[in-house]
């Protein structure tokens, strides 16, 4: 396998890296080229953890166009003045690379949100529940609702209250002042392929 540097992986991997030399790096090589000195991506990409869901492969992005961030149930967080990876790469994003639009990305069948819509024990997977409570808004949006509509409905509104979660980040918070960044609410559906916009108006 030609590769810069031995590769230690799981088979499948290992097969992979040596497609990517083969097939498409070759036919993208003077992009990596000019890559390689320059990292200027203009969307922030918070997505889901979930491995259905690819930033690049939805939204048909080269490689340097998107800076992504990957949590379980694509949760952000409210801003607070403690170290948080989540909020250094929101940082970096907006007041390094300035990004000029952040996508907050939901998306159908969950695992995070199945868990809050069906009120799964998560005793056994304490970091797990920890981290879900940063939903609990969007969990008290939907207490109405119930019936098969309930995981829907909670991941539009788990999309909307990221969002507002995420303007409280005070980089984000100056850039919107500024006029100089957007920020989306997208809802990818896995089975159709469809991507519906739910809006930004909780973070407005």
């Amino acid at each position: 396998m030609q590769t810069t540097h031995d590769v230690s992986a799981p088979r499948d991997l290992a097969a992979g890296v040596a497609r990517f030399r083969r097939e498409v790096f070759p036919a993208k090589a003077e992009l990596f080229s000019r890559l390689a000195g320059a990292h200027r991506p203009k969307t922030l990409f918070i997505g889901c953890s979930d491995a259905r869901v690819v930033p690049e492969l939805i939204t048909q992005s080269d490689p340097g166009e998107l800076f992504v961030i990957r949590t379980a149930g694509n949760l952000v967080p409210a801003y607070a003045p403690v170290t948080d990876g989540v909020a250094a790469g929101i940082e970096y994003a907006v007041a390094v690379l300035g990004v000029t639009g952040i996508v907050v990305c939901g998306h159908s069948a969950c695992g995070a949100m199945t868990a809050l819509a069906e009120g799964a024990d998560l005793s056994a997977a304490a970091s797990v529940a920890a981290w879900l409570r940063h939903a609990d808004a969007s969990v008290a949006r939907t207490a109405g609702v119930t019936g098969p509509g309930r995981l829907s409905a909670l991941v539009r509104e788990n999309v909307r209250a990221q969002l507002a979660n995420l303007a409280t980040h005070p980089s984000v918070a100056r850039a919107r002042a500024a006029g100089s960044l957007t920020l989306h609410g997208w809802v990818y559906d896995i089975r159709s392929g469809g991507v519906t916009d739910v809006g930004p108006a909780a973070a407005a």
